[in-house]
């Protein structure tokens, strides 16, 4: 009667931990307020892998309510600059665009935002990417975890077995 009283509790507990939640639509987000503007950028996958083709998410919130923004993008990496997407005005609060990273590591990521094609502000993102062999050290942690739970429950169910 004990174990039972115990393990419900335990799950009553544990189930109020996760009475709330929510989900954000950005992958490997980062976002940043300035003035007037939220400025998000997100990836998909949440981690790029060089030599692939990557979605890049921009979501910018204007708090004057206003439909649409001219908005640029440098690219750096090691601060030299390796790329430029020039001054675009998109319509709505998002824009989507495919870009393939060709080294791993840190880019940075500086996302100007125009008015009267003047620059008002300037976002820093950074955004890391990894090679292809970033997998490989992933799923080594997850089979290691796998085969230690493994062991614990067999230790547990020998335990179990022998009382």
């Amino acid at each position: 009667m004990n174990k039972h009283v115990i393990t419900i509790t335990i799950l009553i507990i544990s189930l109020n931990m996760f009475n709330e939640s929510s989900a954000h639509s950005l992958f490997n987000s980062a976002e940043s307020i300035i003035g007037n503007y939220k400025v998000q950028i997100a990836t998909l996958p949440e981690i790029p892998t060089t030599g692939e083709k990557s979605q890049i998410l921009f979501r910018i919130n204007n708090f004057d309510n206003e439909n649409g923004f001219k908005m640029g993008v440098r690219i750096f990496y090691d601060d030299v600059q390796i790329d430029q997407i020039k001054p675009i005005y998109h319509k709505g609060n998002q824009w989507e665009m495919d870009y393939v990273f060709n080294k791993s590591g840190n880019h940075i990521f500086k996302v100007d935002l125009y008015k009267n094609n003047n620059v008002e502000s300037t976002y820093t993102f950074n955004i890391s990417t990894h090679n292809p062999f970033g997998y490989i050290f992933f799923y080594s942690i997850a089979s290691g975890s796998i085969g230690l739970s493994c062991i614990i429950l067999y230790i547990y169910i020998q335990k179990k077995i022998k009382r």
